[in-house]
């Protein structure tokens, strides 16, 4: 029987007590261990990428017939704002151009820069207003004498069924203990225990603890030191200014980009030797109706102007949704409740009190296993009319010490308290939330598309994640495919002149719409998610 969450305070707390009252007997309850053909059954029945409806073809391009989300699919096949006839006389000129102003971004102009790169940092909105300041959790790194660069490769692997890119993976897990210390060098503040040593913690999919912390806000920090060191070297920054199209020299090399301003509207040209997407994932699409975790600028742009010049893009089928996002109180839907909480403990409760999954299983599995327990009723329902099943904080300063809640998570704390909601004594209630693009464009080693010059890293990459991304590899991998970007792209300007540029791949583009039928209703980059009706 599903129960009905009102919002008076003391209705609350009458819900919140079967949480309490079945706190004991759920410490020695036994949980399901799902074998693989359970778990595949599991995700195909519950998990919103196996919901046909949402999916279509798409009708035209690099990935012609492949399926995708249906929001997705208008985008790739969507007009650009550009006309052919746009004047292209550059109103900059650099060896480097970098899109994006988050972890990724930011690591790639300081590793171009770094080796003598005239760079430009281009951001949408403002330096650092990115899915990485938002990162809780923490970033695998394999550092302790227990742990592997190997163990760190098989756990990614299993988690993303196997359907991994091995040679980037082992980038990835090989050059984890290195950018590890780049970033303690740059200033960054990762835990430590009481020896002096960096604490690491056990993430979800995890068969040893590999997250390096700093609380619950890893990611703000790794974010705070970045943009400070990009701002110290005076790297050429330009605010407010969205990427809209990509610039080639006719032949298929990227020679640049159109950028739109803002603040006054006009557009801006951009000759450079070499692109760097990293312009995040799509969660302001809100695919499937869900809340999203992500910064108000992922409406996947970089996706859409990769393959508007002809990129392939993979696994573009599947989404991570994060298992726990607030589903109360109304003002917190979508934000995330830190996988964090459960790797110390915390318990997934349904509305009969009970334990139902592994709550470190990898975050398809736990997702899913939420899903089916409120399609089943087992869910506690708001007046607003959502879904969704306890999250037991609480029991964390039960086990643990009082205080533990407040040492740990004090981002989170701080975020409920907002609403009158003290997480050390009262459970959350949370829902799956759209969170993470496990595919995106197809990259090398060294993060180059198969378009020459143009140079992918971060979220809007494909390849690396498989079919579920492991917790606390996002910083990683933001890290990892950002410097190798950055260095490669930097070398090969070193090596080049600056190539014409034309529009030329966009209007072979414009013709294949035409020859398939699609009509340009849709204008792409979407930049910002439509919330109100615009003038």
């Amino acid at each position: 029987m599903t129960l009905r969450l009102l919002t008076g305070r003391m209705d609350i707390h009458e819900l919140q007590k079967l949480v309490h009252k079945t706190r004991d007997p759920r410490r020695t309850q036994t949980l399901p261990k799902y074998s693989p053909a359970e778990r595949d059954t599991l995700i195909k029945k519950h998990h919103p990428d196996y919901r046909e409806n949402a999916y279509r073809p798409i009708k035209f391009g690099m990935n012609a017939g492949d399926l995708t989300v249906r929001e997705l699919a208008a985008l790739l096949e969507g007009e650009s704002p550009v006309p052919e006839n746009l004047d292209l006389s550059p109103a900059h000129t650099v060896d480097v151009l970098v899109v994006g102003g988050g972890g990724a971004g930011c690591a790639a102009a300081l590793h171009a820069y770094a080796r003598g790169a005239k760079v430009m940092l281009a951001t949408k909105l403002r330096l650092g207003d990115s899915n990485t300041v938002m990162a809780q959790g923490g970033m695998q790194v394999a550092i302790s004498r227990e742990d592997s660069p190997i163990q760190h490769f098989l756990d990614t692997l299993k988690g993303g069924h196997m359907k991994n890119d091995h040679e980037l993976l082992k980038m990835m897990v090989d050059e984890g203990p290195s950018i590890a210390k780049w970033l303690l060098e740059l200033g960054v503040l990762f835990d430590r225990d009481a020896d002096g040593n960096l604490h690491v913690k056990k993430g979800g999919g995890s068969s040893m603890p590999r997250l390096l912390t700093c609380s619950d806000y890893t990611g703000l920090e790794i974010m705070r030191v970045l943009k400070d060191e990009v701002l110290n070297q005076k790297i050429q920054l330009l605010e407010f200014s969205a990427a809209v199209e990509l610039l080639s020299d006719g032949a298929g090399t990227c020679t640049g980009a159109v950028l739109r301003d803002l603040d006054n509207k006009r557009s801006l040209v951009v000759a450079a030797k070499a692109v760097i997407l990293t312009t995040g994932g799509i969660g302001r699409l809100h695919i499937q109706g869900f809340p999203t975790s992500n910064h108000y600028g992922a409406t996947g742009d970089g996706l859409v102007m990769a393959y508007r010049m002809g990129a392939k893009l993979l696994q573009i089928d599947t989404f991570q949704y994060h298992p726990t996002g607030a589903v109360y109180p109304e003002q917190l839907i979508g934000a995330l409740v830190t996988e964090g909480i459960r790797s110390e403990g915390g318990h997934l409760v349904n509305a009969k009190g009970e334990r139902f999954v592994n709550e470190l299983d990898t975050r398809d599995v736990v997702s899913a296993s939420i899903i089916r327990e409120c399609e089943e009723g087992r869910g506690i329902r708001t007046m607003s009319g959502r879904v969704g099943v306890w999250l037991d904080t609480p029991l964390l300063d039960a086990e643990q010490g009082p205080g533990t809640v407040e040492k740990h998570f004090p981002a989170m704390v701080r975020q409920y308290k907002r609403f009158g909601i003290d997480i050390a004594n009262d459970p959350v209630l949370i829902y799956p939330t759209l969170h993470y693009q496990n595919g995106g464009v197809q990259i090398d080693a060294n993060s180059e598309t198969g378009i020459r010059n143009l140079f992918v890293a971060g979220e809007t990459s494909g390849g690396l994640h498989g079919r579920n991304r492991l917790m606390g590899n996002s910083l990683l991998d933001l890290m990892v495919f950002g410097r190798r970007a950055g260095t490669t792209a930097a070398a090969r300007a070193a090596s080049m002149p600056q190539g014409p540029m034309t529009l030329e791949h966009l209007r072979q583009f414009r013709a294949e719409a035409r020859k398939h039928g699609v009509s340009p209703d849709v204008s792409s980059p979407m930049l910002l998610p439509a919330y109100a009706k615009q003038d």
